[in-house]
């Protein structure tokens, strides 16, 4: 098996595992009682917490637990609108957007808000005029992420939280599920809130982060008790955030030989596949690296993965957590080509994956092509 599906679920780190493993047998104590074995959770995970705000560069008090990103999402977009729906109800947002985003924003249009969605231009970035003349005295939020999951495309944050800076009642959220481990993050200088999960960093499943500016006084999620934080009670999942803490400290201070690593992978795959004349490259060249986008032309999205999974070979296609069926918004808002974003789908690449295993992509892909492709 052939495994190219990394951004939607990478292979645990085996030193993230073990950690896990090991909290969980020494610290079996809720981190909320007050007796030896509570403290000794509560030790864990406060280390754990303070470890994760130094890779960040942001305070302890600024970090939020969650089950993944899907949720901080959720949380930070339902909490921001209606924190501030006494001074608006018009939102900014992309095409590009995981759906966690898209659909927690379409809820929200359900309830009176006002949803725009900002131009792409045709590199995939933010038009960020267009931007500008979207803003209103009544714009609440701006959701935006910082890479997106199908095109790999890296979002001008920190031009976007400048844009802010003359809307009081404006507050930027960021989706940095894909850029953790990808490229160094953006400051936090203009970002309210910003979401993250471990599995896209070679952590566990069901742990995430939601980092929240410090003064911005959301609604609690979860009502009930103080835990590790006022905004969402509960017993505290310790051996989780520990090994999130670990999965992030290797993510950061290994990112430039790992980015070295995948960045020759992609131009390989970019050269090889450039002799096939129906193969389009949807992410473009200043894309992340881990991140490959490509249509077949006349064959669906769907079609080329099966094909390609009858071989041994797992790519994706659109986000794994969106509707089947349906062209990528995220392809069709660059190429501005339906048939083009039905036939999208999406390889992703990590540090792990082997020359040996990019060769035998290549040669089922060309069997692949070859069968899909006839007259």
């Amino acid at each position: 098996m052939i495994y190219l599906d990394y951004s939607a679920n990478t292979p645990v780190d085996e030193a993230v595992l073990e950690r896990f493993c090991a909290v969980e047998r020494s610290c079996p104590g809720n981190a909320n009682s007050r007796h030896q074995a509570g403290a000794a959770a509560k030790a864990a995970i406060d280390e754990a917490t303070q470890s994760i705000a130094r890779s960040l560069h942001v305070q302890p008090a600024e970090i939020i637990y969650t089950s993944g990103a899907s949720e901080a999402n959720n949380f930070a977009l339902k909490s921001i609108a209606r924190l501030e729906r006494h001074h608006g109800k018009h939102i900014i947002s992309t095409p590009l957007e995981h759906s966690s985003v898209s659909g927690t924003l379409t809820a929200l249009q359900e309830q009176g808000y006002e949803i725009d969605l900002v131009d792409i231009k045709q590199d995939g970035t933010v038009d960020l005029a267009h931007l500008r003349e979207l803003l209103r005295p009544d714009t609440i939020l701006v959701a935006v992420t910082a890479v997106d999951s199908e095109l790999g495309v890296v979002q001008p944050v920190t031009e976007i939280a400048a844009l802010l800076k003359d809307y009081p009642h404006c507050h930027l959220h960021v989706d940095a599920t894909q850029a953790v481990g990808k490229l160094p993050l953006p400051s936090f200088e203009g970002i309210d809130t910003l979401s993250l999960t471990a599995h896209k960093f070679y952590g566990l499943n069901g742990i995430g982060v939601l980092v929240k500016r410090r003064g911005l006084a959301l609604e609690p999620l979860i009502h009930g008790g103080e835990s590790t934080t006022i905004y969402r009670s509960g017993t505290p999942t310790v051996a989780l955030a520990c090994s999130l803490a670990l999965a992030l400290d290797k993510a950061m201070t290994e990112l430039p030989e790992r980015v070295e690593r995948v960045r020759s992978l992609n131009a390989r795959l970019r050269t090889e596949l450039a002799n096939y004349p129906k193969v389009r490259i949807n992410s473009p060249e200043a894309a992340v690296p881990q991140i490959l986008n490509l249509s077949v032309k006349d064959v669906k999205g769907t079609v080329f993965q099966r094909e390609l999974d009858a071989h041994g070979v797992c790519v994706s296609v659109k986000s794994a957590c969106s509707s089947d069926g349906l062209p990528s918004r995220a392809v069709f808002a660059v190429s501005r080509d339906r048939r083009n974003a039905l036939s999208s789908w999406r390889i992703s690449l990590s540090h792990r994956t082997t020359d040996e295993e990019i060769t035998g992509f290549l040669q089922a892909f060309d069997a692949c092509y070859r069968t899909l492709t006839q007259p």
